[in-house]
């Protein structure tokens, strides 16, 4: 089912065609507008009780197409280096993993996917980061180690969610 909030998550795709030009307060704004269209979507989600599948999958798709995108112009400006974007990403691999799990015991099909407080928070911070590196900022590597804790926990918060299904 097509909503208003899943337009929204859909918007942040030609946001991150934004990045591809070289201009700060462009890349500024689009990263504000990505930040925005994620939180009210969610928002308006929640509050009008139409969560659904396809959005739950979709907002997040659309949080990582614009991050990656981001990513990868500053990985070519040589304003990021390789480890500090697979620091960012490692909550990525971790929901690849845990998807990796789903499929080989069979559960894929039974799991409910939703939103996690560990990739809400990730996010939250890679889009900081993001607004750091587009104003030039020096983003110490202590961040880029906690991205790492961020995937860890958002991979215990999976196998957690699942665990509280199954009971129920």
């Amino acid at each position: 089912m097509f909503s208003l909030s899943n337009g929204l998550s859909i918007l942040r795709a030609p946001l991150a065609l934004l990045f591809l030009f070289d201009d700060i307060l462009l890349r500024i704004t689009a990263i504000i507008l990505a930040m925005i269209t994620d939180f009210i979507d969610g928002y308006l989600a929640r509050r009008r009780r139409s969560t659904t599948q396809l959005g739950a999958i979709l907002d997040p798709t659309m949080d990582k197409l614009f991050v990656f995108i981001a990513f990868t112009v500053l990985f070519f400006e040589h304003r990021l280096e390789l480890w500090q974007i697979l620091a960012m990403i490692s909550r990525d691999f971790a929901l690849c993993l845990f998807g990796l799990y789903l499929a080989m015991t069979g559960n894929w099909q039974a799991y409910r996917f939703k939103a996690i407080r560990w990739g809400k928070v990730t996010t939250a911070l890679q889009f900081l980061v993001l607004i750091c590196l587009t104003l030039h900022f020096s983003v110490p590597s202590f961040v880029y180690a906690i991205f790492i804790l961020f995937g860890f926990l958002a991979f215990v918060e999976l196998f957690q969610i699942k665990k509280q299904a199954s009971i129920t």
